[in-house]
Order: structure tokens, then C-alpha cells, then sequence
């Protein structure tokens, strides 16, 4: 599915959300508190939108690494690294969310970038986070949720429902790639279930971010420096 809607991926986000998707990422960097040395992971990484504002931060990441499962996102980013002449700071790697290939404590700060619903098994994936990264490493996960402010949510349930799709099948093509979106949603777990998953792991000083009148979750998380 993600193949199949790769070539029009950045366009719909950008579309979908009016542009506010960028000022989103923005802020998970941020939260990352990067000093210019440190090597992130970007897990779910698509066409790499959020490796690419790591190292385009101030400060920014030394590198990044971009780990996705489909073939046809990362050929995407690769282009949009070769044209941005960023490739020899951010590598695309294809692999699977829940078995990194990435060594035990490697890694000083991990993002995701509405990734993590996708995922089959969210708690092998939180405890590969966990694995990877280094005592004291930093964890920012954007994701969607359903808000809760009443007049909102209605209208955020209509747009997202009713809205969304349409203009998703008129622009990628694709008939089942934004039917699924509204459903992912949906069924992805409440803020405070995925905190739960995140302490299951092992990361401490969780946070959720409601952003967006609370449509959109910034997870802030930190390893213990004993992990």
C-alpha cells in the first residue's frame, strides 16, 4: 500500500494537513535537545521527512539513519537527500520496525513520524527502541489520535472521515491507502494506553504533547541513564 502511494506521499501530507505537518516536526526535533553529535534513528522513516529536519536543525544531528519497510518510500527520500546534497549525513536503510538492524546502544536519540500505529506489534517495537539507544537517549513519536474537544472532534471525525479519503483516492490513485488512514486512527490506542506501552519498555519522563487541539500527539520520552 505505502509502494503504491509513495510518489505522491509528501504532496498529500503537506495537502492534507494545510502545511502544518512541517511546524509538527519541527517541534519532535526540538524536543530532542541536539547539541550537533549525536546519531539519530528515524524509525518508519517514509520518504524521510523527519531524518531530513534532523540534520537541517540548529543544532542538528551528526547523522541519521532511516529505517522503513517499503522499498518504493525510501527510493523517494534518497532522491529528495541526493537533491538537498544530504545523503552523506542520512542513510536509508530498509528493514523491520520490530528487528532494527542496528546495534544494542548505538543510538542517542530515536523519532518516528506517524509510524507507529502502523506497526503490527507496538510493544516488540517500543522494546527494540529501548534496545537501540543509549543510556540517557531521547525518544520523540508524532502520531495521530482522536481528539476529544467536543465541537472539534465532530468536525476533525467529518474531515477525517469524510473529507480525507476522497481527496487522498483523487490525488495518490490509491483506494484502500486513505480509507485506511481514518481506520488506523481510530483504532490505534489512546494517549494514555501508549504511555503505558512506552513505560512497559522502559522509558521514563513520558510525556504526551496535544497538538493540533490534540488531533495530532507528541510522545517526549528519555532512557534511563542506568538502562
Amino acid at each position: 500500500m505505502f509502494d503504491a502511494i509513495a510518489a505522491r506521499y509528501d504532496l498529500l501530507n503537506h495537502l492534507l494537513s494545510a502545511g502544518i505537518d512541517r511546524s509538527w516536526r519541527t517541534r519532535a526535533i526540538r524536543s530532542l535537545q541536539l547539541t550537533g553529535s549525536e546519531c539519530v534513528l528515524d524509525l518508519c522513516t517514509g520518504t524521510g521527512d523527519l531524518a531530513i529536519a534532523a540534520v537541517r536543525a540548529q543544532p542538528s544531528a551528526a547523522r541519521v539513519v532511516g529505517v522503513d519497510f517499503s522499498g518504493a518510500m525510501l527510493r523517494v527520500g534518497d532522491r529528495k537527500l541526493h537533491e538537498r546534497q544530504l545523503s552523506g549525513r542520512v542513510a536509508m536503510v530498509q528493514g523491520d520496525a520490530a528487528h532494527v538492524p542496528i546495534a544494542d546502544k548505538t543510538i542517542d536519540a530515536v523519532t518516528i513520524g506517524f509510524g507507529i500505529r502502523n506497526v503490527q506489534d507496538m510493544n516488540a517495537v517500543c522494546a527494540e527502541l529501548h534496545r537501540v539507544m543509549k543510556p540517557g537517549g531521547r525518544l520523540a513519536i508524532l502520531e495521530f489520535a482522536v481528539p476529544t474537544v467536543p465541537v472539534f472532534g465532530a468536525l476533525y471525525g467529518w474531515y477525517v472521515g469524510r473529507v480525507l479519503p476522497r481527496i487522498g483516492r483523487a490525488v495518490s490513485r490509491s483506494d484502500s491507502a486513505y480509507a485506511y488512514l481514518p481506520a488506523s486512527i481510530s483504532a490505534f490506542a489512546t494517549p494514555d494506553e501508549f504511555v503505558k506501552i512506552l513505560r512497559r519498555a522502559g522509558f521514563a519522563d513520558i510525556s504526551p504533547i496535544h497538538l493540533a487541539l490534540g488531533s495530532v500527539i507528541l510522545y517526549t520520552a528519555r532512557k534511563e541513564t542506568r538502562g
